[in-house]
């Protein structure tokens, strides 16, 4: 009886998938363009909920909407662009949406936004409202 390993015959021609191994998948696509493709910053200061979202070349009264629902503010924008050149025209457009959860205590009747300079800036101030964790019995069956 022999130790050595079976032998694998491989064809001469090589599997599909080692044709595209080299290559970044399409679900890993999001990873390396950063998961993300509106970049978001948020923190609290100062009694306020602050969030900044990166979305340079657009117009913001036509290509931005934002808006509040239970709790999840989103942010969606649309880009698009043409241009002509000796004949030719070219265009490219693409849309993004971007949604976080407001902290506890988010007053989403005060909420507001500004743009300037490709960067859209939202407040959102918050209520001094502590939500006291509550117990959970659990049951057993005995």
């Amino acid at each position: 009886m022999s130790n050595l390993p079976a032998q694998q015959h491989r064809s001469f021609w090589p599997e599909i998938t080692d044709l595209f191994a080299g290559l970044p998948s399409w679900g890993n696509l999001g990873s390396a363009l950063g998961k993300h493709p509106i970049k978001v910053e948020d923190e609290i200061k100062d009694g306020k909920y602050q969030l900044q979202a990166e979305i340079p070349g657009v117009d913001p009264d036509k290509d931005v909407d934002v808006t509040v629902s239970d709790g999840i503010l989103t942010i969606k924008a649309e880009r698009s662009e043409t241009t002509e050149q000796n004949g030719r025209s070219e265009f490219s457009y693409g849309s993004f949406i971007r949604s976080v959860r407001l902290p506890a205590g988010a007053d989403d009747e005060g909420i507001k936004a500004s743009y300037e300079k490709g960067i859209l800036k939202i407040s959102v101030p918050l209520k001094d409202s502590e939500v006291a964790a509550k117990r959970i019995a659990i049951e057993s069956s005995k």
